[in-house]
């Protein structure tokens, strides 16, 4: 069986000081990947012995970013998806393996006065999904990252009161389910229809002791690697950055 985690650590430097080593050490992915790394590759000291580490930063220094840390070699790996327009804040990295493609995504966030949020909506949201479903047509693919959305009212706390917030706006939520209606599978909510499991939490008024908090990190899979989804997991106890991590477990998709 394989396990991938992907977890925004909201700054690799600053994580690596709140025991990430000690998570990596204690979890073992066999594909690990990062968002809002915050840092190009040689700005960060560290050393996985036996993994591929594949690095996107933003062209702006210190802001978004991406990563793969993987045990197995990949076939390729390309960065971004082809867009200059979207391509410049080190958004995207995929890798391709003999049987399936894994993505990693930071999807823009649409910002506190939703000032990115047509940008977000009509563009990002559109062109990504067309990436992902062109990838498809060659192998399977599973995506993960944080997609800066909440899908439904049970992924955040208080749906009401956000309505027209980033991240629940019927825009993002509608393109989420553009997502769902391609054949792509929520693997957390495949497993899991409960309310109050939340991947993200505000470092405001002690959201996370209370849970308050949003489900806004994802892997969503290929529907025909539905049949190799073993299990798909949160760790909100895994601390560090304002995310959590979150996990896939799949079988008989990579070497044993």
């Amino acid at each position: 069986m394989t396990k991938i985690i992907s977890w925004n650590v909201n700054g690799i430097r600053a994580v690596m000081k709140k025991g990430f080593l000690d998570f990596f050490q204690d979890e073992m992915p066999d594909i690990l990947c990062l968002q809002e790394t915050k840092a190009m590759a040689e700005q960060v000291d560290l050393d996985l012995p036996g993994y591929h580490m594949w690095w996107n930063s933003a062209e702006k220094k210190g802001y978004s970013g991406t990563a793969i840390f993987s045990r197995f070699p990949a076939i390729n790996v390309t960065y971004g998806i082809g867009i200059d327009k979207h391509d410049k804040e080190g958004r995207v990295i995929t890798a391709e393996f003999d049987k399936v493609f894994v993505v990693t995504v930071y999807t823009p966030n649409s910002q506190d006065d939703l000032r990115r949020l047509p940008y977000r909506h009509q563009e990002w949201d559109v062109d990504f999904l067309n990436y992902i479903r062109a990838l498809e047509k060659i192998k399977p693919v599973i995506f993960c990252g944080d997609l800066n959305v909440a899908h439904t009212e049970i992924d955040l706390t208080n749906p009401k009161t956000n309505t027209k917030s980033a991240g629940f706006t019927l825009e993002e939520r509608a393109s989420f389910n553009k997502i769902i209606e391609a054949g792509f599978v929520d693997s957390f909510r495949h497993f899991n229809k409960d309310p109050h499991h939340y991947t993200w939490w505000s470092y405001r008024t002690a959201a996370r002791e209370r849970n308050v908090g949003w489900r806004i990190d994802y892997f969503c899979v290929s529907g025909v690697l539905v049949p190799h989804l073993k299990g798909a997991h949160i760790l909100p106890n895994v601390h560090g950055s304002d995310h959590c991590p979150v996990v896939v477990e799949l079988g008989d998709v990579f070497p044993s």
